[in-house]
């Protein structure tokens, strides 16, 4: 019992470290997320490491939102606009490439269906 519980936390600190890397090539590359993968790493290091959960929720461009998300589920406002402008800016250049209308159907239905998401959570 005690090594899967060893196992499991070093799964889940392995998967923290991997999504909080992630989470930082995404602030310089411009079509990979950051939130997303920091808000993943957060929860892994709640499962494995509090000292890696404190560092990442105390860092002051991120931890305010990832705080907000753990505490309340709640988004605010300028990041739900900025996700809308990022992601119609990602379909039109996404449309100039020629995709068939159903593949563009598709990826313009999970777009919406995404931002629909973001826009119900509450504001901060």
């Amino acid at each position: 019992m005690i090594a899967t519980t060893t196992l499991v936390r070093g799964v889940f600190l392995l998967l923290g470290l991997v999504f909080t890397l992630l989470g930082f090539v995404g602030v310089f590359l411009p079509v990979m997320p950051t939130t997303p993968f920091l808000l993943v790493a957060a929860a892994c290091f709640a499962r494995s490491s509090t000292r890696l959960e404190a560092w990442l929720l105390a860092q002051p461009h991120f931890g305010p939102l990832l705080r907000n998300w753990r505490d309340h589920g709640a988004i605010p406002r300028y990041a739900k606009w900025l996700s809308l402008g990022g992601s119609s800016l990602g379909f039109g250049m996404f449309l100039l490439a020629g995709p068939s209308w159903i593949l563009a159907l598709v990826v313009g239905a999970g777009i919406a269906a995404a931002m629909v998401f973001v826009f119900s959570r509450p504001d901060v």
